[in-house]
């Protein structure tokens, strides 16, 4: 037995030896684009994409592309061959070649040959049209863009969860939360932000002196505490300050009589998604995630411990630019000392109308009591406008985000909604000032995913993201730019898969295209990869 046994051993080494030597073999073998994919199946049919490069390598629709692949000509009354998911029309198939047109709704990406229910991976081609990537040098931006403001300069000044841009960052200067580029990209610091916010930056505002308000999640700037996630900022990217007295236990140690400090002495408890300036510049309105308005007592404070006080605010303030005080006259009852109910969900978004008042979106079914269902207009004094979509039911779940366009005069939301006022719509909607549907606006069917962003170009063109993977049953891998109907634009989808989130962009009108900056949590664009930035060219 013990013989047998030792036999059987050596026999089963001997079987693992060649089962090795046999695998080495097979993974020194030349991998050949687009052979079976599912390897032990049917078999590969003899199908061999020889060459990655097609001819041309980019291709307008309705032009004739030839692609070198062996083994097709035996198929070539049954198989389908695919642009992008797109199927395409064979023009020509011979032993070593086969020529097929672009689909008018083809975009770039990858190509595939669909035989007797298997699948082979060819060569990607480029889709020519009326949209074009301008990529910036580098590998972009560490973390993600919530909203920008184009300086007398020109450069851009960038804000949200950033640290670092193609690797400028250093020890001694940082890049936290703001970060100044040129228009062709490259990297700027004659703004001085010091060690920058202390968390990320949501929103910014610039006032007719230069100076800055700055919103978000930060409750320090360049490492100076006393911020509580509101602060003005100089010209030049310094923090504005004061020197405030103190109280001192030890007169004899005069370091500690005074202290200097943030000169805007106003903040919340809770996130700032949105601050809106009074047209008059005296005032700012905060929208956002927030329970309490809180302000310091310097009088009473000593250097190691400030005294402040907290007043129950929500969701919704108005503070006084000149030093952070709150101005009561604005969502505030003072018998009460507190402010309205606010929503009984968060804001996830707003935007101002030229009259001063406000449209938020969100989570909330109600706001100050009163039904209002995921989207509501407030107000110059705080309370909610009763007039704002008379009638209408607003919409069935969350809105995520608002754009509007003052040339059109229309504003956009998205979210996970499928019905607003009544009418089936699958994330996205059209609106006039009051709230109502627009009659002339249709978004068709979403498949795969949601939309996440919508905006309004100056031509009335729309610029839409998100996860979804078709549209109208046409592939569009999670961007696409829209007619003012709704309908996809011809000519402008030809870009291939994006990934991410767009928060913001900026229009630059030109007289033979448009350059729109896209920016926000962006991870590809066009199968490429971006770092959270990118500018696409829009041939007018």
């Amino acid at each position: 037995m013990i013989k047998n046994c030792k036999y059987s051993i050596i026999f089963q080494v001997c079987g693992l030896v060649m089962v090795e030597i046999f695998l080495v073999s097979s993974c020194k073998k030349k991998a050949i684009i687009g052979e079976d994919a599912y390897g032990g199946g049917i078999g590969s049919f003899g199908i061999k994409f020889l060459n990655e490069t097609p001819e041309p390598e980019i291709a307008a629709p309705g032009t004739a592309v030839m692609i070198q692949v062996e083994g097709l000509k035996e198929y070539q009354d049954t198989l389908k061959f695919f642009v992008n998911q797109t199927e395409a029309e064979v023009h020509e198939v011979s032993d070593s070649t086969i020529v097929v047109i672009i689909p008018e709704t083809a975009s770039s990406g990858g190509t595939s040959v669909e035989i007797k229910g298997q699948i082979f991976f060819g060569p990607e081609i480029k889709v020519s049209g009326n949209v074009e990537a301008d990529y910036f040098e580098g590998a972009g931006i560490d973390g993600f863009i919530l909203d920008y403001k184009l300086l007398t300069s020109g450069n851009y000044l960038l804000t949200g969860a950033i640290k670092d841009y193609n690797t400028q960052a250093t020890k001694d200067k940082p890049i936290s939360n703001l970060l100044q580029i040129r228009p062709d990209g490259a990297y700027q610091t004659s703004l001085e932000f010091g060690k920058g916010a202390g968390g990320a930056v949501y929103t910014i505002n610039q006032l007719p002196d230069g100076s800055f308000v700055i919103g978000g999640s930060f409750n320090s700037y360049h490492n100076e505490n006393g911020i509580q996630n509101i602060t003005r900022l100089n010209a030049d990217g310094t923090l504005d300050t004061m020197i405030v007295h103190l109280r001192n236990p030890d007169p004899t140690d005069i370091i500690n009589n005074s202290d200097t400090v943030a000169a805007f002495n106003g903040g919340v408890i809770g996130r700032v998604q949105r601050t809106f300036i009074t047209t008059d510049d005296t005032t700012v309105t905060l929208v956002g995630r927030f329970s309490k308005y809180v302000r310091y007592f310097y009088e009473e404070s000593t250097k190691e411990q400030k005294i402040r006080d907290e007043t129950a605010i929500s969701q919704l303030v108005r503070l006084k630019l000149s030093d952070g005080s709150m101005d009561s006259t604005f969502n505030f009852d003072e018998l009460t000392n507190q402010s309205g109910a606010g929503g009984n969900g968060a804001i996830n978004d707003a935007v101002i109308q030229n009259d001063g008042k406000i449209i938020i979106v969100g989570e909330f079914t109600s706001f100050h009591g009163q039904p209002a269902n995921r989207i509501a207009r407030i107000n110059k004094d705080g309370t909610l406008d009763a007039t704002y979509n008379a009638g209408g039911t607003g919409a069935n779940e969350n809105i995520n985000s608002i754009t509007y366009n003052p040339t059109t005069q229309k504003y956009l939301i998205s979210g996970i909604f499928t019905n607003y006022n009544g009418k089936e719509t699958r994330g996205i909607a059209m609106l006039d000032a009051e709230g109502k549907n627009d009659a002339g606006f249709e978004f068709g069917e979403l498949t795969g995913g949601v939309a996440n962003y919508a905006a309004q170009l100056n031509d009335g063109k729309i610029i839409v993201s998100g996860t979804f993977d078709r549209y109208r049953n046409v592939v569009r891998q999670g961007f696409m730019i829209l007619n003012s109907d709704g309908t996809l634009s011809a000519k402008y989808n030809n870009t291939g898969s994006f990934q991410g989130v767009i928060e913001a962009i900026h229009e630059s009108p030109g007289t033979a295209a448009t350059s729109v900056l896209l920016m926000g949590n962006i991870s590809r664009f066009d199968n490429e990869k971006v770092g959270n930035i990118v500018r696409i060219n829009i041939t007018n």
